[in-house]
């Protein structure tokens, strides 16, 4: 059931009745624990299963183009492509890698703001058409190297204008939109549509409102061009739960009723991304070091009133691996102990760190925990987004291994719906499960 993020030869461990997640990491951290104790991942394809079928009953009329980067394992992109989704790739080797699992070209959109010629180049040699831009540059760029671009205009929203965080997000202004549509036009380049993306960050849902009606007034503006439109990209900002995705759909299914109505040709799509895969992976690190501290000088604010000691350990994953999203936005990640304590164990005042002893390496400032010692494990939960890109050169620990799981009902499921490992799905090996675990199963973790 091991498989690592460039193996294409991964194998799936089809789960039975009685035999759930937990009992697939403990097995693991009890193989990991007698062969390295190296940092591993969980993934329940299952999930992803019912992600699409959640979005399918709730968003039905949009068609999810997968956003590749967020999370590109094999296992992933392989049973989204069974599935039907569309693909958002930022560049050549993601767009490779989605037509070599056979999605056709019209299922591939290129979305990166900044395109390097090259890779416009090579969009244009395998069919790829679809493409986002929002500035003049970008679109003499993509005039040069692909004559054949279908181009939407990535428009920006209330939530990304402005200073501060918003002067690092990408989209044009409505102002400037006929400026790229008059340059469009000069350039023989075909606009066939407005992208957006709303992060999913912003509380506002009136910045939909905002959003949906600044893209018709591009629509009714590309008209007068002689600009053939038919397709609306809502971008990503779904976090995975169900009443996030109610909750957007309640706002937008109204307006795009409005404004683009049933019948109209235009083609809805979005790109949802951690929605997919978030939940579906689970990270289980190692502790490698331990500091003990004095309580009033623990820097992550958990101060007790006791002379009870705070404590910092180093675990064997950090943000110049798995966690590198903590770089860049504020991941919350929310430690579980794996090894059982007692109902009364004291806690106490932790933060845990990577293994660069670098200051940027602090997963978790602070938090409450029962004393750990070296060799313990932490398990995290909603691991799957933004967590498999290649280690950094800032350090030689080894890459996470991948291990696969899925229920028998959950391939039930896919097989009811038409979706078999002889269609699509070439590259999946589904091994019975030899877990075998009970309650009362458990295995040492210490050093």
């Amino acid at each position: 059931m091991k498989g690592f993020i460039d193996d294409a030869n991964y194998s799936v461990g089809l789960l039975d009745e009685g035999t759930n997640l937990g009992n697939v990491i403990d097995n693991y951290v009890y193989e990991h624990t007698l062969t390295g104790k190296s940092a591993f991942f969980v993934g329940d394809l299952g999930k992803i299963v019912k992600k699409h079928s959640q979005w399918q009953n709730l968003v039905a009329p949009i068609k999810p183009f997968y956003t590749v980067k967020c999370n590109a394992t094999p296992a992933v992109l392989e049973i989204l492509a069974a599935l039907g989704t569309g693909f958002a790739c930022s560049n050549k080797n993601e767009m490779a890698l989605v037509q070599e699992l056979g999605v056709p070209p019209e299922n591939i959109i290129y979305i990166n703001p900044c395109k390097q010629a090259s890779q416009i180049k090579y969009a244009a040699k395998v069919g790829v058409n679809i493409m986002t831009c929002d500035s003049e540059i970008e679109l003499r760029k993509i005039a040069r190297n692909h004559q054949n671009a279908k181009v939407l205009l990535h428009i920006a929203t209330e939530d990304n204008i402005g200073g501060g965080e918003g002067s690092m997000k990408f989209g044009t202004s409505l102002k400037n939109c006929r400026h790229l549509l008059e340059c469009a036009k000069e350039l023989d380049v075909q606009i066939i549509g407005v992208k957006f993306h709303i992060s999913s960050a912003c509380k506002e849902s009136q910045v939909y409102v905002h959003a949906i009606s600044d893209a018709r007034c591009v629509f009714d503006m590309a008209g007068e061009f002689g600009f053939t439109m038919n397709m609306l990209d809502i971008g990503g900002g779904f976090t995975g739960t169900e009443f996030q995705l109610e909750e957007v759909n309640h706002v937008i299914s109204p307006l795009l009723d409005a404004y683009f109505p049933e019948g109209s040709g235009i083609k809805i799509i979005s790109e949802p991304g951690s929605y997919y895969v978030s939940s579906a992976f689970t990270l289980a690190v190692n502790i490698i070091a331990k500091k003990v501290v004095e309580n009033d000088k623990f820097s992550a604010g958990e101060k007790t009133e006791s002379d009870e000691p705070a404590f910092v350990y180093y675990m064997n994953d950090g943000v110049y691996g798995s966690f590198a999203s903590k770089l860049s936005e504020d991941l919350n990640a929310i430690p579980e102990v794996h090894k059982k304590c007692k109902a009364d164990e004291p806690l106490f005042p932790s933060s845990l760190w990577g293994p660069s002893c670098d200051a940027l390496d602090q997963i978790v400032e602070s938090c409450l925990l029962p004393e750990l010692n070296v060799g313990d494990w932490l398990i995290f939960d909603n691991m799957g987004a933004d967590s498999f890109h290649e280690p950094s050169a800032f350090n030689d620990f080894e890459r996470p291994a991948v291990y696969y799981m899925m229920s028998f009902r959950d391939w039930y499921e896919m097989q009811d719906a038409g979706i078999t490992s002889d269609t699509m799905m070439k590259n999946f090996f589904f091994v019975p499960s030899c877990i075998q675990l009970s309650q009362e199963d458990s295995f040492p973790t210490e050093a």
